[in-house]
């Protein structure tokens, strides 16, 4: 990409080919792509772990005690998060 500065009014002007514009265009809608399919991921995620319930076990560092945190949830998600 070149930039122009227009002295008189201060102003940096940027001049883009059709090429450029097309390659920009391409990178945009492949970000848009992943970030839907990632979008569709964490979404299935989430409603499996809404399904059915979560239990952590976790062993106490300074006591040694086993510790289970149980995670349940009743509702189910519908649409977008």
């Amino acid at each position: 990409m070149a930039a122009k500065k227009d002295r008189e009014k201060g102003h940096a002007t940027v001049t883009v080919s059709q090429e450029e514009m097309e390659q920009l265009t391409r990178r945009v809608r492949m970000l848009d792509d992943r970030l839907d399919k990632l979008d569709s991921i964490v979404t299935s995620l989430v409603e499996r772990v809404m399904r059915a319930p979560l239990t952590l076990e976790l062993t106490c560092p300074k006591c040694s005690q086993q510790i289970e945190i149980n995670i349940t949830s009743n509702t189910r998600l519908r649409g977008g998060i």
